[in-house]
């Protein structure tokens, strides 16, 4: 449990700190591109043992992770598209409602049980993350030219998770989790330099202090929410739907009563509804294990 809860802090932190972003007007690819590196750094000095780069090709993992860091930046530009195009609201029904595809990944090849309770809990819980995230009352509102960038937020989310729990069941010894991470996250700090050096030349790139600060306030919650979230798949309290749910559902709630406390954020009713039928489904899914 300890992980869970653990995991959801970290990325609830993450919330916090884009906040700050928007807030401080940092620009946000610079800020993560330095969040890349020092979740990296993280995942280095948490390493109980020797890092042999030479010897990194050889683990199983390691060819994956190069994948998924790439995935890391491709999946953040599409969000910061989907921002700009349809809004913040849509961004995060898109990157939570994702959690559709480890769900079913879990199901179908791990054959996770579907008892009454989980089925329940799990539908309530897409429910209840839409109604939280969706801050307006006319609800979500997207051109059909721009449905396209939400989509594929939604399925390169959903990959990233799925991925993440195939490789951590099927590579990823138990002391070798802070280095799976770090490697994931010098891969997307690679290709994120990459980006910044072609913005270099064409004149686009314009270096601030605060986007360094930002990204050193990023990376240590953004290390352990992958960290954490691998350790909660371990540790057997739910099967990986499951986790997978609670996480996502107790990370929306979290993050909402964050928004209200240190932004002064106003919720709608259904907003409310929406935590409402959130601690039912986590209710839901623990009841499921219990019986």
């Amino acid at each position: 449990m300890i992980y869970l809860l653990l995991s959801v802090l970290a990325s609830t932190l993450i919330f916090v700190v884009f906040k700050l972003f928007s807030k401080f007007k940092m620009n946000t690819l610079h800020a993560i591109v330095v969040n890349y590196f020092v979740a990296c750094v993280s995942g280095i000095i948490a390493f109980e043992g020797e890092i042999q780069i030479a010897k990194l090709p050889t683990y199983d993992w390691f060819y994956f992770t190069l994948a998924l860091g790439a995935l890391f930046i491709i999946v953040f530009n599409l969000m910061a598209i989907t921002t700009q195009r349809s809004g913040l609201s849509v961004v995060s029904v898109a990157t939570k409602m994702s959690v559709v595809i480890p769900v079913v990944f879990g199901l179908l090849y791990y054959k996770d049980g579907l008892g009454v309770f989980k089925t329940i809990g799990i539908l309530l819980a897409l429910v209840a993350v839409y109604l939280a995230s969706v801050k307006k009352k006319e609800g979500l509102k997207i051109k059909p030219r721009n449905l396209i960038f939400p989509v594929l937020v939604f399925l390169g989310s959903g990959i990233i998770d799925t991925s993440i729990k195939y490789l951590e069941g099927s590579f990823v010894a138990e002391h070798d989790v802070p280095l799976f991470s770090a490697t994931i996250f010098s891969a997307a700090f690679t290709i994120g330099i990459v980006v910044l050096v072609v913005q270099k030349i064409r004149g686009k790139f314009r270096f601030q202090f605060k986007n360094i600060l930002g990204g050193l306030m990023l990376g240590v919650p953004n290390y352990f929410s992958i960290y954490f979230l691998v350790k909660a798949l371990r540790s057997g309290l739910f099967e990986s739907s499951g986790i997978f749910t609670v996480n996502n559902v107790a990370i929306v709630m979290l993050s909402t009563f964050v928004g209200i406390l240190f932004f002064k954020e106003r919720l709608l009713p259904k907003n409310w509804l929406g935590i409402g039928l959130a601690v039912v489904s986590i209710v839901l899914i623990a009841l499921e294990k219990i019986v």
